[in-house]
């Protein structure tokens, strides 16, 4: 994947692997999700005063109400979403990029990831950050992620890093058949809805468990 041209500092690979490690452990990850978050640079997609605490496991403010998301939730969606190589990937909501990087990682060259993010400044810090690190299998995208990204679909997998009111129809239709979705559903009480659709397009969907992200605001939004 990327050839990031600087070195990394030894203090931030170390911090990066010994929670890689525990991680690993604690979730019995797959090598794949375990070798793209190692080689993914947390503290690089979160604001300068927030980069000593990058490695720990826990969300942290990116600006406009925003967070990034923990790495355990992040190697959950991953794992849940079976990602293979040269998939095309829809993700809502972009943050700063650390999800879309890492699942660019996964998908490689022959794969692509369109992420929607409503928020202008932070889709134009994820595309100088995304660009810095030399990905060039992630197209961002600035607009209402609830309605999804029509011009590109359908798509292998789709997941959601905000929590929607109900499933966004949008997203079920740009989904493809024999596809995969991953999406925080509620308010106050929310829960992680993986949702299957088979190669006829009829749709299973099941709760993998409580979950708190911030809330999805759009056309299917809050």
């Amino acid at each position: 994947m990327p050839d990031r041209g600087q070195p990394e500092t030894d203090v931030y690979l170390e911090r990066r692997r010994r929670l890689m490690d525990r991680l690993r452990d604690e979730l019995n990850l797959s090598e794949r999700v375990y070798s793209a978050m190692l080689r993914v640079p947390r503290h690089i997609f979160v604001p300068y005063n927030y980069r000593d605490e990058a490695y720990a496991d826990t969300p942290l403010p990116i600006g406009r109400d925003q967070t990034i998301s923990a790495p355990h939730m992040v190697a959950i969606m991953c794992e849940l979403l079976d990602l293979k190589e040269g998939h095309k990937v829809l993700e809502i909501g972009t943050g700063r990029g650390y999800h879309a990087a890492i699942v660019a990682e996964i998908v490689g060259k022959s794969g692509k990831v369109i992420t929607v993010e409503r928020i202008g400044e932070l889709a134009q810090q994820a595309i100088e950050i995304l660009n810095s690190l030399g990905y060039e299998n992630i197209q961002v995208v600035v607009g209402d992620g609830s309605r999804g990204y029509e011009s590109e679909a359908p798509y292998d997998r789709i997941y959601v890093t905000a929590s929607a009111p109900k499933i966004p129809e949008p997203l079920i239709k740009q989904l493809k058949n024999g596809g995969k979705m991953v999406i925080p559903v509620g308010n106050y009480m929310q829960n992680l809805y993986i949702v299957e659709k088979d190669e006829k397009g009829d749709i299973k969907k099941r709760v993998w468990g409580a979950v708190r992200f911030v809330p999805l605001f759009g056309e299917y939004g809050f």
